[in-house]
């Protein structure tokens, strides 16, 4: 990879796990303070929105070749997030306050601290173990936590408000169906899309801890 490319994804990743740091510091504050867990969204919703959006360059990254991740499984993680982020959680005000948001924010901002850091890390070389160990294994707890009681979980909680405000129905006019019903569908299938990211990250957690044991052997 050529030094400028390098260069790039050190900024990119460096900039998103600070900005993931500084959502995860804003949530914990707000709890500390409030001791509730209602100004999850009114204390970091707003910063998680436009970290999550940017995400899309990771999409590109892999189109363009800079990173091997290829498009399909960033694309799949991206979708899946910034539906339940922009049209769910940012477009029912009643649902904010939910505890699922702090379940789901939190999981979200310590996996992507994590991550992001990672990547910073290894786009100047070699990464230590114990960093490419954290990101390979920290996703097994945290993965799940995000998607059963906090992704899933609200937008089943958000469906009766979807369906009295008949929401996004501008849009979903020109479909055979309403959006209500494509979150009722989606709700089915979200397991098993979810469940083949999961799975993909385990093949990848063999590789590089394979890769990287190889590495510090030698």
């Amino acid at each position: 990879m050529s030094r400028p490319f390098k260069l790039y994804l050190l900024s990119y990743n460096s900039l998103l796990a600070l900005g993931w740091t500084l959502s995860l510091f804003k949530i914990l504050s707000n709890f500390s303070l409030t001791k509730s867990v209602s100004g999850t969204y009114a204390s970091a919703g707003e910063l998680i929105c436009f970290l999550q959006t940017i995400a899309f360059l990771e999409v590109i990254h892999g189109a363009i070749g800079i990173v091997p991740s290829g498009v399909l499984f960033p694309l799949m993680q991206w979708g899946g997030r910034t539906h339940f982020l922009l049209a769910v959680v940012r477009g029912i005000n009643e649902v904010q306050k939910l505890p699922s948001v702090f379940i789901t924010f939190v999981a979200w901002s310590l996996s992507e601290v994590i991550r992001y850091l990672h990547y910073a890390i290894n786009s100047t070389g070699n990464p230590p173990y114990w960093i490419t160990y954290l990101r390979y294994t920290a996703f097994i707890v945290l993965y799940p936590i995000g998607v059963a009681p906090g992704e899933m979980w609200l937008m089943y909680q958000a469906l009766p408000f979807i369906k009295a405000k008949n929401l996004y129905a501008d849009f979903f006019a020109f479909l055979p169906f309403s959006y209500y019903t494509f979150v009722v569908i989606l709700l089915i299938f979200y397991p098993f899309l979810w469940l083949k990211l999961y799975l993909h990250l385990f093949k990848q957690r063999s590789s590089k801890l394979l890769n990287q044991h190889k590495k510090k052997k030698n």
